[in-house]
């Protein structure tokens, strides 16, 4: 009779170290909203693997320090706030960073981790030193994530800027709507309903308090 050998060895112990250093370096991941390539991208960078599971301890510490430099925050830091600027680009980047956020596309709305999209994004340091290109660049990669989780960016050109950004923030709260809706979330009563004509004030309350719903919701997944 054919006997099958059975291993009875216990998988080795992960250590309480090396447990905290990978829920740094997915924490870092998701701080930064770091699509899946660019994260394996910076690992095999580092490390010259393709997972954090299959990185040393020391390979982890690297690549958190890494995640560091472009901007993540590691447990109990303080945020060292930097001045990004003041151009249209940066001003427009910021807005639709923030937007972002309150939409649940990104974990972080701060402007630590809209400067670490960037340097990803454009290689440049500092939002402030981009070129006319460059800041086109960025805007087209915030428009494209926008896209993804439901946020139409398409806008006519006959649309004047004021209209543009108007039309935006509508369908932002659209956007938002639709997501807590998906997640079986109850939109309350005064932020339900047609917001076409609902001053611009009211709209950006709205997209606020929308976004903090679903932040508690993200929350609880």
């Amino acid at each position: 009779m054919l006997k099958l050998a059975v291993n009875n060895e216990a998988a080795p112990a992960v250590s309480p170290q090396r447990r905290a250093l990978l829920a740094q370096v997915h924490i870092a991941r998701k701080s930064l909203a770091m699509e899946e390539d660019d994260y394996r991208a910076v690992i095999e960078q580092i490390t010259g693997r393709k997972s954090a599971k299959d990185c040393t301890d020391r390979e982890l510490s690297e690549v958190v320090a890494k995640f560091e430099e472009l901007g993540f925050r590691p447990f109990g830091r303080p945020v060292k706030r930097r001045a990004m600027g003041t151009s249209k680009t940066v001003r427009k980047a910021r807005a639709m960073w923030i937007s972002l956020y309150q939409l649940g596309a990104i974990a972080d709305g701060s402007d630590v981790a809209l400067e670490a999209f960037g340097h990803r994004q454009l290689g440049v340091q500092r939002l402030q030193w981009a070129n006319e290109r460059e800041g086109f660049k960025l805007i087209e990669a915030l428009k494209a994530i926008g896209t993804r989780h439901g946020w139409d960016q398409r806008l006519s050109s006959k649309l004047s800027a004021a209209e543009k950004v108007r039309t935006l923030k509508e369908r932002l709260i659209g956007a938002q709507r639709t997501r807590l809706e998906a997640a079986g979330v109850a939109v309350p009563e005064a932020l339900a309903g047609d917001c076409t004509g609902w001053p611009d004030k009211r709209l950006e309350r709205a997209a606020a308090e929308l976004g903090q719903l679903i932040h508690e919701h993200l929350k609880k997944d």
